[in-house]
């Protein structure tokens, strides 16, 4: 890009048509792209009110679109960190936090901003960014149905990106990515992020979207989990796991911490 960004530049861009499937008439898309560089995240960050983290892939996204009946669901970088609390309301209270600050002060000196206060974990309950004139998320009793997933069906696409990293400095990881996975008969994203800040606190914020094709059923499912740092490694030190390297395991985590809020919805009426 030549000059100064365009503030009116969407994210993610339309730089690159990405990775398509399109199946029983989901057209399903991924797109990986390298990490943004400094004029966009300045406007990302011009647009966002917050400091970025270290490595914003703010092009890639993961979505999933039924032209049909009018809806689709992305999955982007900018998004979820505009749900990201701007107010430091929620904001960890610990020693690391001042650390952060002056890597991030260091890092961003072409950024004029002063740096609010926010939540520097970049948490987010992000559920995907949800398009329709005419449908909409409605609460549901009806959970994703577990042992179909769990059938040996064939993959017809399967792919996962990373939208934000953040190393915390140096004091743990904090990261948001998605999969999704195509099977004949359905499909299954799960959007996740996942902090580990060292000697202080594991959080998992999933959300999974499920798509059964045949009856067009749309689930959304968030679970939010959290749990200490000291009980995590108590659990795993009793077991005879390398204890390390199970901590930086999102799946084997996930595993471990209790579920602090959760929610079901299901999209209203059919639409396959």
């Amino acid at each position: 890009m030549n000059g100064k960004p365009n503030m009116n530049t969407p994210f993610p861009s339309p730089a690159d048509a990405g990775n398509t499937i399109t199946h029983r008439g989901y057209k399903i898309t991924t797109r990986k792209l390298p990490i943004l560089k400094a004029e966009p995240i300045e406007h990302m960050t011009s647009k966002l009110g917050i400091t970025p983290p270290e490595m914003i892939f703010g092009d890639n996204s993961a979505s999933i679109e039924h032209a049909a009946s009018g809806w689709s669901i992305n999955f982007n970088a900018y998004d979820a960190l505009d749900r990201v609390d701007k107010t430091g309301g929620s904001m960890l209270q610990v020693a690391h936090s001042k650390a952060w600050q002056s890597t991030r002060e260091k890092k961003h000196e072409s950024i004029t901003e002063v740096v609010k206060p926010f939540d520097w974990s970049y948490t987010t309950d992000y559920k995907g960014t949800f398009h329709s004139d005419s449908h909409k998320f409605e609460p549901s009793s009806s959970p994703i149905p577990l042992e179909l997933l769990k059938q040996p069906d064939p993959i017809l696409f399967f792919d996962e990106i990373v939208l934000y990293e953040d190393e915390m400095a140096d004091n743990g990881i904090t990261m948001l990515s998605c999969k999704i996975r195509v099977m004949p008969a359905r499909l299954l994203l799960l959007c996740r992020f996942f902090m580990r800040l060292d000697n202080v606190l594991f959080r998992i914020r999933d959300t999974r979207i499920y798509v059964e094709f045949s009856t067009g059923q749309v689930i959304r499912e968030y679970a939010a989990r959290e749990e200490g740092y000291e009980a995590v490694r108590l659990k795993l030190a009793s077991t005879r796991e390398d204890v390390l390297a199970q901590m930086r395991d999102p799946n084997r985590v996930a595993e471990l911490l209790p579920i602090i809020d959760k929610s079901l919805e299901q999209l209203a009426g059919k639409h396959g």
